[in-house]
């Protein structure tokens, strides 16, 4: 009897404690009651209002699922979002003016709309080529084409000028663009700069076969050409530059690319007398050049076709 009058002194403080401290904590909490149902508690609540009905407190904001806001002028757009992309129609380049640039989506460059490209020769060379009464032009339009100049006095297949690269560099770089769409004919002259800096056999052979490549790639479906380095001969002072013009055919050889060699034409064709500077020719000298290079771009079969040397072709 002591022990159990001495457990149930015991025990009934504690229990008495237990319920004190129940009446301090906070209510369970429960998962939202779904949509029309009713919660047993509600009526004994109802009869003793709580203090947050006398004092109620607001609530922290629940999160919404409300549509994100649209994103800021120039900003993308999230994917799902409630804003609208800004979708702007790709420029047609059969409607683009002559001379405009067009980012073509097959490579990624900028290129140049031409009236024609279809009776058009892509020109990449040195200063040589770059006068408009340059040689290489008139031989090329004297045999039907238009002709597209790209590149810089100064510069060759490993030579640059300070403000441009070599050819394939400049080309990479965007120094300059080729034209939109297939031309006729892609003739690439040059090698003179390269003769008078020490490039070697080895670094000009390297950079023109990179240059080959490239243009190819780009344009698959025309014909190509290249012209040497103009010079004296081997046996009448040309020294380098008679070098790298026949070190030029042999890469044009390798890649079936037929070759107008003019590193012996200057005494050949006795044009000596007729150079500008040492190096450039005189009005008289580029005409008189223009007309060999005609001549033998008809005997290598390279003239424009009678047809677009003639009539005026939609563009492209």
């Amino acid at each position: 009897m002591r022990n159990a009058s001495a457990l149930t002194r015991f025990v009934a403080p504690m229990i008495a404690a237990g319920v004190l401290m129940a009446g301090c904590g906070q209510a369970p909490q429960t998962p939202d009651a779904a949509p029309g149902s009713v919660d047993p508690s509600a009526s004994a609540q109802a009869s003793q209002p709580s203090a947050e009905a006398v004092a109620p407190k607001t609530a922290a904001p629940r999160k919404s699922a409300a549509a994100p806001v649209a994103a800021a002028p120039g900003e993308p757009v999230a994917a799902g979002s409630a804003g609208k992309a800004q979708l702007t129609a790709e420029p047609d380049p059969s409607t683009m003016a002559p001379g405009s640039v067009y980012k073509n989506p097959a490579n990624g460059r900028n290129e140049v709309i031409v009236a024609n490209i279809r009776r058009t020769a892509v020109l990449i060379g040195d200063s040589q080529s770059e006068p408009e009464a340059g040689w290489p032009r008139q031989g090329l339009s004297a045999v039907g084409y238009n002709v597209f100049f790209c590149g810089r006095g100064g510069t060759g297949f490993v030579a640059s000028n300070g403000k441009t690269g070599n050819y394939i560099d400049a080309l990479q770089r965007g120094d300059w663009q080729l034209p939109y769409g297939s031309p006729a004919l892609v003739v690439i002259q040059g090698g003179g700069n390269d003769a008078a800096r020490g490039a070697t056999d080895s670094q000009i052979v390297a950079n023109a076969e990179r240059l080959i490549s490239s243009l190819k790639q780009r344009y698959p479906g025309a014909k190509f050409a290249m012209i040497g380095t103009l010079a004296r001969g081997v046996n009448y002072g040309g020294g380098r530059r008679s070098q790298v013009d026949a070190l030029l055919g042999t890469v044009a050889a390798k890649h079936s690319i037929p070759f107008v060699s003019v590193g012996d034409w200057l005494t050949k064709h006795n044009l000596a007398k007729e150079l500008a500077d040492g190096v450039h020719m005189n009005n008289v000298g580029h005409k008189a050049l223009g007309g060999l290079l005609a001549t033998r771009l008809q005997e290598l079969g390279l003239q424009a076709p009678a047809e677009l040397a003639t009539s005026a072709l939609p563009l492209g």
